[in-house]
C-alpha cells in the first residue's frame, strides 16, 4: 500500500514537471522570437544534457547490440513523440493556456491508454474498456469542458 502511493506521488509530481514543462516551453519561445522550433529543439537539447549527465554518474551497463536489434520498432518511437508533446506545449500553451492544454493532453493520453489496454498494444497487459473506464474517461471529457467554458 505505501509503495502504491508513493508510485502515485511520483506520477502527479511527473504531471507536474509535464504542466511546467509546457509552459516553460511555451514562454521560452516567446522570448526566442515566437519561434516553437527552437523552442522545443533548445528544450530537448536540455533533456539530452541530463539524460548524458544521469548516464556518466550512474553508469548503468550498456545493453548488448543484439538486445537492441531484437528490439520493437515501436520502442524507438518514444524520442520523436517526446519531441512532438515538446513542440506542442511551446506551440499550443500561449495559445490554450496551461490548464486547457494539459487537460486536453491528458485527455488524449486516457483515450489513448484506454485503447492500448483494452487491445493490449505494446506489450502491456491486456485490461477491458469496462463501464468504470468509460465513465472515468467521460468525466475527464467532462474536466476539459469546464476548464475551457466555465
Amino acid at each position: 500500500m505505501q509503495t502504491t502511493i508513493f508510485f502515485a506521488l511520483l506520477a502527479m509530481g511527473a504531471g507536474a514537471c509535464i504542466a511546467l514543462q509546457a509552459s516553460a516551453n511555451g514562454n521560452f519561445r516567446r522570448n526566442i522570437g515566437d519561434n516553437p522550433l527552437f523552442a522545443a529543439f533548445l528544450s530537448i537539447c536540455g533533456t539530452i544534457l541530463t539524460a548524458v549527465t544521469a548516464m556518466l554518474v550512474l553508469r548503468p551497463p550498456v545493453p548488448s547490440a543484439a538486445v537492441l536489434r531484437e528490439t520493437p520498432w515501436w520502442n524507438w518511437i518514444g524520442g520523436p513523440l517526446g519531441a512532438l508533446i515538446v513542440l506542442a506545449g511551446a506551440t499550443l500553451t500561449p495559445r490554450l493556456g496551461a490548464a486547457l492544454f494539459i487537460a486536453l493532453v491528458v485527455g488524449g493520453q486516457l483515450l489513448c491508454s484506454l485503447l492500448l489496454d483494452h487491445f493490449a498494444i505494446m506489450g502491456l497487459s491486456e485490461q477491458p474498456i469496462t463501464a468504470g473506464r468509460v465513465l472515468g474517461a467521460a468525466l475527464v471529457v467532462v474536466g476539459v469542458l469546464c476548464i475551457k467554458y466555465l
